[in-house]
């Protein structure tokens, strides 16, 4: 449910809590009026009837000696003072009344008794509730869209801070918020939003820096490296220094290579190529005792199709057979169906903490997932955002970790 119909729907659940809890107050507020005016009116109605009949000897109008309707608390008191009752019988068109009575003389003397009817107070008393009932219904009729309004103008000032904080995750570090026209929570969290794009954009621009400055620098002292290697006499030890500068060769190509994608940088050179053919290359390339299988979805086709970078889909796919034969375990296999390309190990898969915040630079997450620089998945996950596709990272139910590279169509 949208933000704005909940807020709507506490709002109208409030104004009916607050009328009926108002209506409930003037109810018995007034309810407990009638009757105290009825036994008030009763009191002193029965005053002035008992001192006729005491000079007198007659009855006022609407004065009884020991009517036969006088409630039971009324008919033997113990004194000769006046006393008061309510009486909520109905009997014909006499409703609830208010009783006044007092002996008239001795302890043995007759009860005169005065009887007030509040049914007339009593049906205006229901009006009144008929009135406030309407009257709530109405104004809650006329709040509900003004609440659904005002709860659209706040829905629309988060959802600009969400859609900014939606950008920045995706890596628009540029997104920014602005003034939401409101002094209050929600700009208060608009300006924390852009502040901590700020900050992360400065951060991640630093790091970005040097990251190409360091692959930049490195990289003429290992190509210069790799040539004194070469001029070593032949043996264990030159073979050891050759592989050595040659790992460390490709650490300083990976950091270039991250850095032109982390700099917007890198471009792809689209054209239409067999998708099984370059993934069955690019397996081949790693040298890696990997298993192919590619399944054709029409069987009059010879190969699926795809438009895309062939040379960078050759790298997304060689960084995951290089990675699952790294950090996993065999046997690894490759399946290709349809525009998907499937890499599978046998290893202990990956840590959670990779899949769920996703590959970090040098970190292999889990001890057990072997050694290594960690950027292979980067680089991997980089080319594919470049090309438009998507790189799923997995566990299969029955281990191993399983990577899987769905193309655009």
């Amino acid at each position: 449910m949208p933000l704005r119909w909940k807020i709507a729907a506490l709002a109208a659940s409030t104004a009916c809590l607050v009328a009926a809890a108002v209506g409930v107050l003037v109810h018995m507020w007034t309810a407990s009026d009638i009757r105290s005016q009825a036994e008030m009116q009763a009191f002193n109605r029965l005053y002035s009837a008992m001192d006729t009949y005491r000079r007198t000897g007659t009855l006022t109008d609407g004065a009884q000696l020991d009517p036969p309707g006088l409630p039971v608390t009324l008919r033997h008191p113990s004194d000769g003072a006046r006393h008061t009752a309510y009486d909520g019988r109905i009997d014909g068109n006499v409703g609830p009344s208010a009783w006044a009575a007092q002996r008239v003389g001795g302890p043995d003397s007759p009860v005169l008794a005065f009887q007030v009817n509040m049914s007339p107070q009593l049906h205006d008393l229901r009006r009144l509730d008929v009135t406030m009932t309407v009257a709530s219904v109405i104004a809650l009729a006329a709040a509900t869209p003004l609440a659904v309004y005002g709860a659209g103008l706040l829905g629309r000032r988060l959802r600009r801070v969400s859609e900014t904080a939606g950008r920045i995750s995706a890596g628009d570090l540029d997104a920014r918020t602005g003034p939401t026209q409101g002094r209050d929570e929600v700009d208060d969290i608009a300006a924390t939003v852009d502040l901590m794009a700020d900050t992360l954009g400065r951060r991640l621009r630093t790091e970005r820096q040097f990251t190409a400055d360091v692959a930049h620098e490195l990289r003429t002292p290992v190509g210069g490296l790799l040539a004194a290697a070469d001029l070593l006499p032949s043996g264990e030890t030159e073979d050891l220094v050759r592989a050595r500068v040659r790992d460390l060769r490709d650490l300083v190509e990976d950091l270039l290579e991250i850095s032109r994608l982390d700099a917007g940088a890198e471009h792809p050179v689209r054209a239409r190529v067999p998708l099984g053919a370059v993934v069955s290359e690019a397996v081949a390339r790693t040298g890696l005792d990997t298993d192919v299988t590619v399944a054709h979805v029409r069987r009059e086709e010879a190969a699926e199709t795809v438009e895309t970078d062939p040379r960078r889909l050759e790298r997304i796919v060689s960084n995951l057979v290089v990675n699952a034969h790294r950090h996993g375990d065999t046997p690894v296999r490759v399946s290709v169906e349809g525009r998907c390309v499937v890499v599978r190990d046998h290893g202990p898969g990956f840590p959670p903490d990779l899949l769920r915040d996703g590959p970090r630079r040098f970190h292999t997450g889990a001890a057990e997932r072997g050694s290594g620089h960690g950027l292979g998945l980067t680089i991997a996950l980089g080319q594919a955002r470049l090309l438009g596709a998507e790189l799923r990272l997995d566990n299969a139910p029955d281990g191993g970790a399983v990577a899987t590279l769905r193309l655009p169509v």
